[in-house]
């Protein structure tokens, strides 16, 4: 391992932190991807508490054994979900973790990483939808907007967790109505296929007791009966026209600029960006971007500081 010769190539290390996976990359001053992987998934918001804090020092330590293994970063940058400003805890744990100092460490919203990915500042707006869902503007002066991003209790609308929730909301006020109706509902046997179990105490302790990023994989099981069900299609155009109200809330606030579209909720029916196309005004220009936050992360690290 060349551990000495990369730190003087100034290697950046970048990190892109969600809710469903954590994605790491390692990038030399020119800007070439040297090494990448992921870790399990993250969130600022888990520093709440101290089972929370455990869990994601336990991720970084996994993270910084992963990334050790090709070479130790002079300087970090990385994007968390759910990052509110307060880092200093998790630059010191990543610093001493990796070998760096705290001040080598850089923390912002994932959202702000998943931006640059994508656009200049002032160029255009970013939609994000994983297990929750954004939209994004960052100005010519650096200025930070958002519309949505609110987290999954009170909105995170067409993201993957509020996908979950709709279905089986839908399952159960359906089972309310009559009793044993899921039978006929391919779609509520994807969904309880996947919670394990079709009695409201599996749903129970699936929707109220796992990490939000693993409710947001139920999604998946929606996607995946989109077309023999027309209760999932119905869930994914609305998740779709959820998704443009974000974008549609920038351009009234700042004009019509182009629209990128990022994250795994988009990847999972095209219904999806098809109601959210047919929802913006005519002529905005729509990207779907297979953007690699962490790559972007990982260049901005090893650039001029």
């Amino acid at each position: 391992m060349r551990t000495e010769e990369q730190q003087q190539d100034g290697l950046g290390l970048g990190i892109d932190a969600g809710g469903t996976q954590t994605r790491w990359a390692l990038a030399a001053a020119g800007g070439s991807i040297v090494a990448e992987g992921t870790v399990a998934g993250l969130s600022a918001l888990q520093m709440a508490n101290a089972s929370g804090r455990e869990t994601v020092r336990a991720t970084f330590a996994e993270l910084a054994g992963a990334v050790l293994a090709h070479g130790r970063p002079v300087h970090v940058r990385a994007g968390l979900t759910g990052f509110g400003g307060d880092g200093e805890l998790l630059q010191r744990w990543l610093g001493e973790l990796l070998g760096v100092q705290p001040s080598a460490v850089t923390l912002c919203n994932d959202i702000e990483i998943a931006y640059l990915a994508s656009f200049r500042p002032g160029e255009g707006y970013l939609v994000y939808a994983g297990t929750g869902s954004i939209g994004a503007f960052i100005d010519a002066g650096n200025g930070f907007h958002r519309a949505g991003g609110r987290g999954v209790v009170l909105d995170d609308g067409g993201g993957g967790f509020w996908i979950a929730r709709e279905a089986l909301r839908h399952i159960w006020r359906n089972e309310d109505e009559e009793p044993g109706r899921w039978q006929s509902s391919p779609m509520a046997h994807a969904v309880f296929q996947h919670v394990g179990g079709s009695d409201w105490a599996d749903s129970r302790q699936f929707i109220y007791h796992r990490e939000r990023g693993e409710v947001g994989k139920l999604a998946l099981a929606v996607a995946a009966s989109a077309e023999r069900d027309p209760a999932a299609a119905a869930i994914l155009r609305e998740a779709g026209h959820e998704l443009a109200r974000l974008a549609l809330a920038l351009i009234r606030r700042f004009g019509p600029r182009p629209v990128a579209l990022a994250g795994r909720a988009f990847e999972l029916h095209p219904v999806i960006v098809e109601t959210m196309r047919a929802d913006l005004p005519p002529g905005t220009a729509l990207s779907q971007t297979g953007l690699r936050a962490h790559h972007a992360a990982a260049r901005l690290a090893a650039g001029p500081r």
